[in-house]
């Protein structure tokens, strides 16, 4: 089976910038504007509409400028990989195959080559 394939980001990742901003917005926005829609009369729904984007947009702003600080500052979204540059620790397949090597691969079903052999019940002995 061939590895998944990973996308390298250099700098910010903007995808999860975009999705953090949009659920924190949702999640602390939300709460924030129904508390302030308290304090103010709000008697049709044009008015209603009207008061949720003069409220909700600045939340989306500051959000979204949040969450994009905290992602340069500490590189987040890049998948939890932190340290890029490492060597690969002993069992790690990320490696291409030495040149003049056996390009048959592993056995199937056998993740270091061997074989295992079957008695009539198949069971590996």
């Amino acid at each position: 089976m061939q590895p998944v394939e990973r996308a390298e980001y250099e700098g910010i990742d903007y995808a999860w910038v975009m999705q953090t901003t949009f659920v924190v917005t949702i999640l602390v926005g939300a709460p924030v504007v129904a508390l302030l829609s308290t304090t103010v009369a709000l008697e049709s729904w044009g008015a209603r509409a009207a008061f949720a984007v003069r409220v909700g947009a600045p939340i989306w702003f500051v959000t979204a400028v949040a969450v994009a600080v905290y992602a340069r500052r500490n590189d987040a979204g890049d998948g939890g990989s932190a340290d890029d540059d490492a060597e690969p620790e002993a069992g790690d397949d990320d490696t291409e195959p030495e040149a003049g090597g056996d390009d048959a691969g592993p056995e199937a079903g056998s993740e270091d080559g061997e074989t295992e052999e079957r008695d009539d019940d198949g069971e590996t002995g």
